[in-house]
């Protein structure tokens, strides 16, 4: 019987993490330890700064007054007594593709999981407004089934992206690499009702790489796409340039 720890970044009151943690019972005990409030953009933010309260809503449920790394990481280092099995974040509304993953609360979740060793999953619906959630949700169990029945080596993080179609309609889940995305568009500014400029951050940019296969092109035509994810950001195929660079400096 597996413990699963379940997280998100859009609270514990979403939908998709209800959905989730549901179908995950069929695997073994589930606890889900979300977010208080929707937490969309947070990336791996940690609250450093002030204490966390965390609420029992019922048995193995708990919402934090924190960020969705906060959550995974509170109950990796004290919260949970058994130590999960699996670490999952999702189902998002809305996708995390590409560039996305930078700034993802529910990628983050996983991530966090990953960094204490434990296997990860991200799962994101495409669109927003939760239209078949339940096939986003079989996916989910399809993709845990088969790592139960054949486990993959060591920790991993895998981001999964499930365009919104019935089961029926939806293409074999593919492989993916990250795409990348044209830069956001601008600033929207606006005047608040005491007369002050406020701003909203503009809309993400448009798919730039989507090729043959990117995350944008698997779903773009109705795949699923699942992209493994690492942490070490080393630009290897740099590091000779820089050095040289800097020796130039230091050694004329």
């Amino acid at each position: 019987m597996m413990n699963i720890l379940i997280s998100n970044d859009d609270g514990y009151l979403a939908p998709g993490i209800l959905e989730l943690a549901k179908t995950m019972k069929r695997f073994g005990k589930v606890t889900v330890v979300a977010p208080e409030r929707n937490h969309s953009g947070a990336s791996n933010s940690l609250t450093l700064q002030q204490p966390l309260r965390i609420h029992q809503v019922q048995e193995g449920v708990y919402f934090v007054t924190g960020t969705p790394s906060d959550c995974v990481h509170i109950s990796l280092t004290g919260l949970l007594s058994d130590k999960p099995d699996l670490v999952l974040s999702g189902i998002n509304c809305g996708h995390n593709m590409g560039d996305d993953v930078l700034y993802s609360g529910t990628v983050a979740a996983a991530m966090e999981g990953f960094l204490f060793g434990y296997p990860s999953f991200a799962f994101s619906q495409i669109e927003k407004g939760w239209a078949y959630l339940d096939s986003a949700s079989k996916v989910a169990e399809n993709i845990i089934e088969s790592y139960i029945e054949n486990p993959l080596s060591g920790p991993f993080l895998l981001n999964v992206n499930i365009p919104n179609k019935s089961i029926t309609d939806l293409k074999p889940v593919l492989v993916t690499r990250l795409g990348r995305r044209h830069t956001a568009q601008p600033v929207i500014e606006q005047i608040n009702p005491r007369g002050e400029k406020i701003y909203w951050m503009g809309a993400a940019g448009d798919a730039k790489d989507n090729a043959e296969g990117t995350d944008f092109w698997a779903v773009e035509h109705d795949h699923v796409s699942m992209t493994p994810l690492q942490v070490d950001m080393t630009n290897y195929e740099r590091l000779d340039e820089v050095n040289r660079w800097w020796r130039s400096f230091i050694n004329p």
